[in-house]
């Protein structure tokens, strides 16, 4: 069993075939890698050592003490919170080996080809088409809300391969090279000015079948493993105290007295309240992880995100006043991140209205949240067991 001994053993034998302030980053993030020092609790030759998830902790706190490089993980969000743990599961030997290294150093980013304009809260009703052809599959259809698809190499993509079935089990998971013929990407400007959402047109794109992950017809299981991993990712990520949105509230508060009111004051310790229990909440449910896969509390955890960073943020606007009026930048951009805390008040706000959209809109976390975790009533669903080309759209 590897212990934290063990693990600062290796580390420490890392820094020194590899000392940072001498090694190139991406040789230095590849060699950690090899070392099974990116994720500990991977398999061994897959970047980790089978270590328990607890104990990453213990390397990363002695890279950060050595100035080490990390692999830039908001940059590379969608490929190390959903599509590695879905490769881990559900791909082969091949796969794995294949996908899993440049996924963790960065050289291959990743998105997620799941929404559709007619699918997004309601996603098991996608209308892509998947159809077999020799060994490939040929894709036509169009997605939608795709973060970082205009940096993306590879994509997550889930497909109809049979429109006989119910919605739910028609549906086949792929691997998608974004930078194959048919693949289509154009932006979509948003209420900030920026675009880094991006719709993605596929018109007779060849998905070769290797690239299936998971059985035919087996996509939507598939697809629940990404998803959950998904909203951990967004609500269950590791901040300081004061971290994330409540932080330049507070900061705000603290140096700018002259726009303190009592109004204001208890609102604040409400939700700076609040985002400590989320934060610790969040800590609690990394610990549950290292027992196994993801339930459905990341759902809880992703509700309390996107209502947190609405409320926090309308009430930084409001302590600013005029001044939180103002608006930095609204030149179209297509970022390669969401940068909460390095905006202004202006952008925070406005930013955080799709926090309650993306990852899943709340309405179907209280739904997931009602159903699964507090075991009330399903509500009535008419067409689970309705061939999918017979459903009205």
């Amino acid at each position: 069993m590897t212990d934290a001994g063990e693990l600062r053993r290796r580390t420490h034998e890392l820094l020194a075939a590899h000392p940072p302030a001498a090694t190139d980053r991406l040789d230095f993030l590849r060699a950690r890698f090899d070392a099974g020092l990116a994720w500990v609790h991977y398999p061994e030759g897959l970047g980790g050592l089978g270590a328990p998830r607890s104990l990453q902790a213990v390397v990363d706190e002695e890279l950060a003490a050595a100035g080490a490089p990390d692999n830039d993980p908001r940059r590379i969000g969608i490929g190390l919170g959903m599509a590695a743990p879905t490769v881990l599961r559900y791909g082969t030997d091949e796969q794995k080996a294949r996908f899993l290294r440049p996924l963790w150093t960065g050289e291959e980013v990743w998105c997620q080809l799941f929404s559709e304009p007619g699918a997004g809260s309601d996603l098991a009703a996608l209308g892509t088409r998947a159809v077999r052809d020799g060994e490939d599959w040929v894709v036509d259809g169009q997605k939608v809300w795709t973060s970082s698809a205009h940096l993306a190499r590879w994509a997550i993509l889930i497909a109809r391969t049979d429109p006989d079935a119910p919605k739910h089990a028609g549906i086949t998971y792929f691997i998608c090279d974004m930078t194959d013929p048919g693949v289509e990407v154009r932006p979509l400007r948003q209420i900030t000015g920026e675009a880094e959402f991006n719709e993605v047109f596929l018109t007779g794109v060849r998905i070769p079948d290797h690239h299936r992950l998971g059985e035919v017809g087996d996509g939507w299981r598939v697809a629940q493993t990404t998803l959950m991993n998904e909203r951990v990712s967004i609500g269950g990520m590791r901040l300081p105290r004061e971290g994330g949105m409540i932080g330049p509230v507070a900061k705000t508060w603290r140096e700018r007295p002259e726009l303190r009111t009592h109004d204001l004051h208890q609102r604040l310790l409400k939700l700076w309240v609040e985002a400590e229990v989320s934060r610790l909440t969040a800590e609690r449910l990394r610990q549950q992880l290292n027992a196994g896969q993801p339930g459905y509390e990341g759902s809880g955890m992703k509700l309390a995100f996107a209502r947190l960073n609405q409320e926090i943020s309308g009430l930084e606007v409001e302590l600013r006043g005029e001044e939180g009026l103002l608006y930095d930048d609204w030149t179209l951009r297509r970022p390669e991140l969401v940068d909460f805390t390095g905006r202004d008040a202006g952008y925070r706000y406005l930013r955080s209205k799709g926090n309650s959209i993306e990852g899943g809109t709340s309405e179907v976390l209280l739904n997931i949240v009602a159903e699964r975790v507090l075991g009330l009533p399903a509500e009535p669903r008419t067409d689970k067991d309705v061939p999918w080309k017979d459903l009205a759209r």
